[in-house]
């Protein structure tokens, strides 16, 4: 069954998977032995920390993904409406159309939070402030934008729920589409 992974970068997208399928308490040393082909010895080489190492490891990562594909490209230089399409582009790609779940949302919600008390409201204020500083290029004062930004991502979240709830990616899509047009409208006022 071994994958024959070799680096710790190699083993932490299957980490990841592991925890969107199981949640962090549901993910058994062995649940993540079997998702990764690693016996625990060589998890814990990789992870001596064990599981909390493992998690801060994913939530790691998955910032690092959004700092480059949306939190970046949001706070550059750039037309209003391009960089807009371009992060609901990046969302939908990463959420697989509403299929797949926010794992730092889900962490936040479950009662692992405390584990990761920097990395969770860190990655929602990077997304939140980013996106404010593109509707501040926009032409929106600051607490507004920050307003627009903060429903923006209430918008992405509750769709990725309802999205998953009903077992039907068009509501995520329906609703990134309304989140684009929400923002341009606001910009034009």
């Amino acid at each position: 069954m071994a994958r024959g992974v070799g680096e710790r970068a190699e083993v932490v997208p299957l980490l990841a998977e592991a925890f969107r399928e199981h949640g962090f308490e549901g993910a058994s040393l062995s649940v993540i032995s079997q998702r990764t082909g690693l016996g625990k010895g060589s998890l814990y080489n990789f992870f001596p920390g064990g599981k909390a190492e493992m998690g801060a490891a994913v939530l790691a990562q998955i910032d690092a993904w959004f700092e480059t594909e949306v939190f970046a490209p949001l706070r550059a230089d750039g037309e209003f409406q391009a960089t807009i399409g371009a992060m609901r582009r990046a969302v939908d790609d990463y959420f697989r159309s509403g299929r797949r779940i926010c794992l730092v949302g889900a962490f936040a919600l479950d009662n692992v939070r405390e584990r990761f008390p920097g990395q969770i409201p860190d990655y929602f204020t990077a997304w939140r402030d980013a996106l404010a500083v593109t509707l501040e290029r926009g032409g929106l004062p600051a607490a507004p934008a920050r307003d627009a930004a903060e429903d923006a991502l209430i918008q992405i979240q509750g769709a990725l729920v309802l999205s998953r709830a009903l077992d039907d990616p068009a509501v995520f899509a329906k609703a990134l589409d309304r989140m684009e047009t929400r923002l341009a409208a606001v910009i034009a006022t």
